[in-house]
């Protein structure tokens, strides 16, 4: 099946970043087409509660937060296409063919909102207890550990800078890194260390989540790397903190990233480099990360992809 007429604009992703892109553009009379994939909300949708979303004074849960923006986006004219895009031919400049399962569109702009999938431990059970004392970000998650004890894993700066973060709200905060050396930055060693909140805990890797599935975490069953001796800890919480990575496999053969993997855009921007073709939200941020920007970057990129509709021969439709 086709999507027969020429979208002014057709948006990959719906997380924050690709329901505010749809909005804008839609409320600008452009008729977007949005793809919304695997995972419609993005990592909101396995969110528990948002208390850091302007309007929302008393917090809202993440799966509802992104109905309403969907519900939003849709209102005001945005087309959803219910599955993933599978290939994205850029090559040939507008209008670009984006594929589906069932669904060929041909967009005279593209607006790329595909986000960031945070690195997960693969255990059993890791997405049962998301949400339910399991995390990946401390800046959104951390003020419902106050006055509790947390597990931070990783080694990298991300892992110094969430445990530094948390020193704010837990009681006690414990790295668990399965080396005998950090990988980050010796600045940020040095100030994790120098925190006396901040247990290490060297040579150690995360064997099970103790708990009971789809119930609160109650804390993780550790293995030594280099004895293998088992031990058990009850801790609140566990942050994970081993990295991000950038949803782009789509796009990386044809447009620039940065050393991590992210979208390249202009200085302050949401263009790419190919003429038309934009990139907004976690996609193309590795420093915020957070709904709000991503919400923020995706009006820019609306905004940008009229304007450059607008001076293109003949306009829009």
């Amino acid at each position: 099946m086709s999507d027969a007429a020429v979208r002014n604009v057709v948006i990959v992703g719906a997380g924050p970043a690709g329901f505010t892109a749809a909005l804008y553009a839609a409320r600008a009379n452009l008729r977007p087409l949005l793809f919304e994939g695997p995972q419609p909300g993005g990592q909101l949708t396995i969110t528990t509660e948002v208390e850091n979303y302007p309007g929302f004074p008393e917090g809202v849960m993440g799966p509802e937060l992104m109905k309403k923006f969907r519900e939003q986006a849709v209102r005001f004219g945005t087309d959803v296409v219910s599955e993933a895009v599978l290939s994205v031919d850029l090559a040939h400049g507008a209008p670009f063919r984006v594929s589906g399962s069932s669904v060929l569109a041909q967009a005279r702009s593209l607006i790329i909102a595909t986000g960031a999938s945070a690195r997960l431990l693969g255990l059993a059970d890791e997405d049962q207890f998301m949400g339910r004392g399991l995390s990946a970000c401390a800046t959104c998650d951390a003020f419902f550990f106050r006055n509790k004890r947390v597990f931070v894993v990783g080694g990298g700066d991300s892992a110094m800078e969430e445990a530094n973060f948390l020193t704010k709200f837990a009681s006690e905060v414990t790295l668990v890194h399965r080396r005998s050396s950090f990988r980050a930055s010796k600045i940020m060693q040095d100030r994790l260390l120098a925190n006396p909140k901040v247990k290490v805990l060297w040579n150690q890797e995360i064997e099970s989540y103790l708990g009971e599935p789809g119930k609160r975490l109650r804390g993780a069953r550790l293995r030594d790397t280099t004895t293998g001796a088992i031990s058990e800890h009850t801790v609140d919480g566990i942050f994970l903190a081993i990295g991000h990575d950038p949803n782009t496999n789509l796009f990386k053969t044809m447009l620039a990233t940065d050393p991590k993997g992210y979208l390249l855009t202009k200085p302050g921007r949401t263009a790419t480099e190919i003429p038309g073709v934009f990139a907004c939200g976690d996609v193309q941020d590795s420093y915020y990360r957070q709904a709000v920007t991503a919400a923020g970057s995706g009006c820019m990129a609306a905004i940008e992809a009229e304007r450059w509709l607008d001076e293109q021969p003949g306009g829009h439709d």
